[in-house]
C-alpha cells in the first residue's frame, strides 16, 4: 500500500503523466520508496480505476498523439490523509547483511572483508543521494518541492520543507550507522586475524 501513498503524494504537488510521475518519483520520492517504472505505471491505472486520480488527454509532439495525466482528486487527497493519521505498520525484518555476518565464520576473511567494504560503498552512495537531496532542498532547488509549494498557502512553506528535510536526515543517520556497523566488522576481522582466530 505505501507504492500507492508515495504516488499520491507525489501527485498531490501537481498534475503530471505517467512518464513524468515515474521520472520525479525516482528523483525524489525513490529515495525513501523504491519501485521500478513497471510498478508505477499499473498502480497508476489501478488508482484511476478505484477513483483516487483523475485522468485527462494532452497532447503530445505534433502529429495528434496524446499522453494521460495524472492528477489528484478529492478522493485521493481523503485517502492520503487517512493514510497519515494511521498508525505506522511495521514489516518484519529481512536484513541479508546481518544474516551473512552471521556466519561469517562459515567463510574465508576475505569474503567477508568484501562484503563488508561493499556494505560500506552501497550505503555511502545512499548517503551521499540523500545529502544530495538535502542540499536541493536547502537550496529552493529540488523540482518536486518547489511545485509543492507553489500549491500551497505560504504559512505551510516552512513545515513542509522541514519535513520533508527531517525524512531525508533520517536516511543520512540510517546510512552512517551502517557504514559505521560494516566497519566494526572490518575491526572485528582484524582483531581475530590478529590472535588467530580466522
Amino acid at each position: 500500500m505505501s507504492l500507492r501513498n508515495a504516488l499520491l503524494a507525489l501527485l498531490s504537488s501537481g498534475p503530471m503523466t505517467g512518464y513524468d510521475v515515474a521520472k520525479r518519483f525516482a528523483s525524489s520520492v525513490g529515495f525513501l520508496w523504491h519501485a521500478p517504472n513497471s510498478q508505477i505505471y499499473p498502480e497508476l491505472r489501478k488508482m484511476e480505476r478505484e477513483g483516487l486520480l483523475a485522468t485527462r488527454e494532452i497532447p503530445w509532439g505534433t502529429k495528434g498523439v496524446t499522453k494521460t495525466e495524472y492528477s489528484v482528486n478529492d478522493a485521493g487527497l481523503d485517502a492520503l490523509t487517512s493514510w497519515q493519521e494511521e498508525p505506522m505498520t511495521y514489516t518484519p525484518d529481512r536484513d541479508p547483511a546481518r544474516l551473512k555476518a552471521a556466519y561469517f565464520e562459515m567463510g574465508s576473511p576475505e569474503a567477508a572483508r568484501h562484503n563488508l567494504r561493499e556494505h560500506i560503498s552501497h550505503f555511502e552512495y545512499q548517503r551521499a543521494q540523500a545529502l544530495d537531496e538535502i542540499n536541493r532542498i536547502d537550496s529552493g532547488t529540488s523540482p518536486t518541492l518547489t511545485r509543492r509549494l507553489q500549491n500551497l498557502p505560504e504559512e505551510d512553506h516552512a513545515k513542509t520543507i522541514a519535513f520533508k528535510r527531517f525524512a531525508y536526515e533520517g536516511r543520512v543517520i540510517q546510512a552512517e550507522a551502517e557504514i559505521r556497523w560494516a566497519q566494526r566488522g572490518l575491526e572485528l576481522l582484524e582483531e581475530l586475524d590478529d590472535t588467530g582466530g580466522v
